[in-house]
């Protein structure tokens, strides 16, 4: 039984076709990353799955639980974090977080709740009212709530957005600590870098399509072993040679071109020297040169920008 199975899950808001038929299971432990631009209809499966929208086709379950027909069993089973500061301005954090356990039918929970507190480093907030806490504090609180039921499923939306680096470093020790203990995580985030580290499993979805769906080292694998950075002094780059560059993007693009950078794509060390042999050819002159490994961020954007590339990845 998968932890979480979407089934051709499609949702239309009004001439926006958010969701196209969207299929993706994520197996019991697994810390998977759910990947896509602003736009791309990761908030609204988000949404579906816990309740909070429903969609004009398909189904979703959580460990076996329909989230509409059986959707009890499917809220106990899943926390959420949601992407958006959402928070009750009348209660402490310590009185939110008995709150949220009492929706769940849990009396005694204090131990579990000073643990979650002590992990998200808000032991000595415990009796603020939320409304005087800081933008990440709120955010602790909110990550709190959706632990709060020890949830077998939790859904991070951007968790760590507009936080600070202690918060990020405190949360995933956290949260890999549960995954280590059988939780299944499900993430999404624009830091790609937290995903690559975190995440053993990409999906990336874009314009409602899933285009990638496969292990983030094979990801890796599949595309650029590694990359070609240079910064010209004089010249411009052969006209053959920008059909290798990983951008496709107008606005950086033009920033490179600003700014006389230019990242080409490689399939080996052999073809370095080819390359700047063809530069110099054409009257380059070189600030710097670098070689390295392509990362999850340049996949990314070589999958969202670049057609060709996701025939068979998904």
């Amino acid at each position: 039984m998968s932890a979480i199975e979407i089934r051709n899950v499609k949702k239309r808001y009004k001439e926006l076709q958010a969701l196209k038929g969207v299929n993706l299971s994520v197996e019991p432990g697994e810390f998977f990353g759910l990947l896509g631009p602003n736009g791309a209809g990761k908030t609204t499966l988000i949404s579906i799955l816990a309740g909070l929208a429903r969609a004009d086709e398909g189904h979703i379950l959580v460990q076996g639980h329909d989230v509409v027909d059986d959707f009890q069993a499917a809220r106990r089973s899943l926390g959420v974090v949601p992407q958006e500061l959402v928070f009750d301005p009348f209660f402490t954090v310590r009185e939110t977080l008995r709150i949220q356990s009492g929706y769940y039918g849990l009396r005694r929970n204090d131990d579990w709740i000073d643990e979650v507190m002590a992990n998200l480093d808000l032991t000595e907030k415990a009796d603020v009212n939320t409304r005087a806490l800081s933008g990440g504090m709120k955010r602790r609180v909110l990550v709190a709530q959706a632990l709060v039921h020890k949830p077998p499923v939790i859904v991070l939306d951007e968790p760590t957005a507009g936080v600070d680096v202690e918060l990020r470093q405190g949360l995933w020790k956290f949260i890999s600590r549960l995954n280590r203990e059988g939780h299944t995580i499900v993430l999404t985030t624009h830091y790609l870098e937290e995903a690559e580290q975190l995440c053993t499993r990409i999906g990336m979805l874009r314009r409602g399509e899933i285009v990638a769906l496969d292990r983030t080292a094979d990801l890796l694998k599949r595309f650029s072993v590694m990359q070609l950075s240079l910064r010209l002094s004089s010249g411009v780059l052969p006209a053959d040679l920008r059909a290798l560059e990983t951008e496709s993007q107008p606005e950086q693009s033009a920033q490179r071109g600003a700014a006389r950078e230019h990242v080409l794509r490689l399939n080996s060390y052999d073809e370095v020297e080819p390359l700047l042999a063809q530069c110099r050819a054409a009257g380059c002159t070189f600030d710097e040169i670098e070689i390295r490994k392509a990362d999850l961020e340049d996949v990314f954007v070589q999958i969202m920008h670049e057609p060709g590339m996701v025939e068979g990845l998904a």
